[in-house]
């Protein structure tokens, strides 16, 4: 039987993460529920690879209306060149600038994803809205971001400004798959088990929103369902004020 490597590694660190993370992922689902609840918003950012996490909670349907991204232009993957994000990403102050153009309010959530944890911009991000009341979720490696200095003036890495930190488990420089002859891993695991985990956050905070009693929780139906449109319009209308993005 072939046994694909990267199947066999994610299998183990999903299974892992599961297990130790459960009272910080429950954590940062009651967070979210009552951001919800109390018509709050929800703010998602990454730099560069780590924004695919935003991008997998931001307009989805299953996911929820209320998470807003950070969409910081020039760290995206989009720019060329590409290595201006790495520079962006370490220029202290670009994070305070997404701060200030952000739309936090205290009881809102923040949830924020770094590997490292290391680079200015999360670290601001988190930092500023902490500053202004709103609940911060890392997303990091803590195993990583404990063996790297930061790059920031403060000497402190993302977790140190997160109220509620998710450990992804990852290996130190994030790929995963060991090749003979090769001193570096192959296989990045940072996207998936950001995916699962963000999207367990999801899921956990619309059963409970189901089990507190809300009947209607603010998700979006898929728009190529029957009726999927007119039921989106509805709960837009409903949740406008906790939704910072234009449609």
């Amino acid at each position: 039987m072939i046994m694909f490597d990267y199947f066999v590694e994610i299998k183990k660190l999903l299974d892992i993460v599961e297990v130790k993370e459960k009272e910080t992922i429950r954590e940062a689902v009651d967070s979210l529920v009552a951001a919800v609840e109390n018509k709050r918003s929800i703010f998602a950012f990454g730099a560069s690879h780590a924004g695919i996490l935003t991008q997998e909670l931001f307009y989805r349907a299953g996911g929820l209306m209320t998470v807003n991204p950070i969409f910081g232009e020039s760290v995206l993957l989009d720019v060329e060149p590409v290595t201006h994000t790495s520079q962006m990403e370490r220029l202290e102050g670009y994070g305070t600038l997404l701060a200030e153009k952000t739309p936090f309010k205290k009881g809102d959530v923040l949830i924020v994803h770094s590997v490292s944890g290391r680079n200015p911009v999360t670290i601001e991000l988190a930092l500023e809205a902490q500053k202004m009341g709103v609940t911060t979720i890392g997303i990091t490696n803590l195993t990583y971001s404990k063996t790297v200095e930061s790059r920031h003036s403060s000497g402190k890495n993302l977790y140190a400004y997160s109220d509620i930190v998710i450990d992804n488990h990852g290996h130190v420089g994030d790929s995963m798959c060991e090749i003979k002859g090769l001193d570096m891993r192959v296989g990045p695991s940072s996207t998936v088990i950001g995916a699962t985990i963000v999207n367990t956050l999801v899921v956990e905070t619309v059963k409970t929103l189901r089990a507190n009693g809300l009947e209607k929780p603010p998700i979006f139906y898929s728009a190529n369902l029957d009726g999927g449109d007119e039921l989106n319009k509805e709960l837009i209308k409903e949740y406008k004020d906790s939704i910072h993005y234009q449609f």
